[in-house]
């Protein structure tokens, strides 16, 4: 069986958080052949180098960042639990770092995480929002918690990551009340040749709803195409067009963007997925999420 030397560990973390072997040394009050050599037994025992030359500092390779990320959280966690078997407050919010697909609505991206801020103890939430590869990237370098997405990860990508179903709803038309007024006919059949405001091609909604007005025979005008829900939402506010959004979020689109509802249908499904590198998740956050979407939210 494999070991880790944490004081090698520790020696490395400290070089690589103060930036140079001096300051660590007056940190840890050692000799500099001292953490030189920990660190090239580090090296060797993970078979990587971790520390880079650029002129007269060390800079982490890829894999030492990779290590650094590790090495902050295991001491981190390690002065929690002496915090916590003394009995001291620990201070610091369990920290979740998720990766919100760019085609997801925001309105969904808050209320998927909103029983992460419920939790009993305090959580602090990392939120970058970026194209599902790039998230995929950061989430195999341990840069990310959990991506949520509205498309499950193929058999063809490299990272090896596990797909957790939240739920799925059906889709809602809207449009502001004067642009509503004009859709008086039986829905969906009002749809046919008013202006709408349709996602990008690159969506797996754009994608649906194209299938679906094939399939009955309705066909609306484009009046524009949008890769940010909000901002599509913004012009259907103004009265641009029609615009579909998750059934899920009937309630607080009308009330946040002022528009009434048009008609829903269950014939274009919303899937809604957390993606991690873990098969049974484990981060107390990401449990809360998954849970609350499954057991309320898509119930």
């Amino acid at each position: 069986m494999e070991w880790l030397n944490y004081h090698h560990l520790l020696y490395f973390y400290t070089v690589a958080r103060t930036g140079s072997i001096t300051k660590a040394c007056d940190e840890l009050r050692l000799a500099p052949p001292t953490i030189s050599a920990q660190i090239r037994l580090l090296e060797e025992n993970l078979g990587e180098r971790l520390f880079t030359k650029a002129g007269r500092r060390l800079v982490l390779t890829e894999i030492g960042q990779v290590v650094y990320r590790y090495a902050e959280d295991i001491f981190v966690t390690g002065r929690e639990l002496l915090d916590t078997v003394k009995g001291r407050p620990t201070g610091r919010p369990l920290r979740l770092k998720v990766g919100a697909a760019d085609v997801l609505p925001k309105l969904i991206v808050h209320k998927l995480l909103e029983p992460a801020l419920q939790l009993a103890f305090p959580v602090r939430i990392v939120c970058y929002e970026d194209k599902p590869d790039q998230l995929l990237a950061e989430l195999a370098l341990h840069e990310l918690d959990v991506i949520l997405t509205d498309s499950p990860i193929g058999p063809g990508v490299s990272v090896k990551a596990f797909n957790h179903l939240l739920g799925e709803c059906g889709v809602s038309f809207f449009a502001a009340p004067r642009a509503a007024a004009s859709c008086r006919r039986r829905f969906p059949r009002c749809l046919d040749g008013v202006p709408f405001l349709f996602p990008t091609e690159n969506t797996a909604l754009r994608r649906d709803l194209d299938r679906w007005f094939d399939s009955i025979g309705v066909r609306p005008n484009i009046a524009g195409e949008f890769e940010d829900s909000a901002l599509l939402k913004v012009f259907g506010t103004a009265g641009s067009g029609v615009f579909a959004a998750p059934s899920v979020l009937d309630r607080e689109v009308r009330q946040q963007y002022r528009v009434k509802l048009i008609g829903r249908t269950e014939e274009v499904r919303e899937h809604f997925y957390a993606i991690s590198v873990e098969r049974k998740l484990k981060h107390p956050a990401v449990v809360a999420i998954c849970e609350t979407a499954r057991k309320e939210m898509f119930a």
